[in-house]
């Protein structure tokens, strides 16, 4: 990303149009997962998040071809308190259970493996994306691209990605070590046919 800070030129109908479908994305993204962690049905809530998050990775793919998107101003403008997802948090690690904590690698390039929380991990994903939507509604297009490039590039992008993984890797064990399971039984009853076909 590029220090230099933009003119004071308003956003042009093209970026504005782009803004919005961003916003839209990430609205979105942050209804479902409130929804999710209140209904606290694992079983929906994986495939559920499954979508979501790869809907919102691909809303940061968009952001990440892009030009880079320059702030007005050196500081972020005030834009009121953060909302309060703690609760939203508390309410995701209790639903994941011992499936809330996972281990990914966070940088390939320097693969040292992290442990981390899926509860926590969507709730700072949560954070940055709510943190450029309040700047998106308050009508201020150049800081809301800029943060929301900046983030998904510097951490909720990866974050995101990790996250996915993990909650494929749950759906995979769930339903191979199902289909191991079937197999078994299938080979148990196999034999157990032959057994009796032996003592004809």
């Amino acid at each position: 990303m590029t220090d230099q800070l933009s003119d004071s030129s308003p956003p042009d109908s093209a970026t504005e149009d782009f803004a919005q479908q961003i916003a839209d994305s990430v609205a979105s993204f942050l209804l479902a997962l409130r929804e999710i962690a209140r209904e606290a049905d694992p079983g929906r809530a994986v495939s559920l998040l499954l979508l979501e998050i790869s809907q919102v990775l691909l809303t940061g793919a968009r952001l990440g071809v892009q030009q880079d998107f320059t702030p007005r101003a050196e500081y972020q403008p005030d834009v009121g308190p953060e909302a309060d997802l703690d609760q939203m948090r508390l309410r995701l690690a209790d639903m994941f259970g011992n499936a809330d904590t996972y281990a990914f690698v966070f940088d390939p390039y320097a693969p040292d493996v992290v442990a981390s929380q899926l509860s926590d991990d969507l709730t700072s994903i949560a954070a940055d994306l709510e943190n450029g939507l309040r700047h998106f509604r308050q009508g201020d297009i150049d800081e809301a691209l800029w943060w929301w490039q900046f983030s998904y590039v510097s951490s909720w992008g990866n974050l995101a990605g990790a996250a996915l993984n993990a909650l494929l890797s749950v759906v995979a064990h769930d339903r191979l070590d199902r289909e191991e399971t079937l197999d078994t039984r299938e080979i148990d009853l196999i034999e157990a046919a032959e057994a009796v076909l032996d003592s004809d």
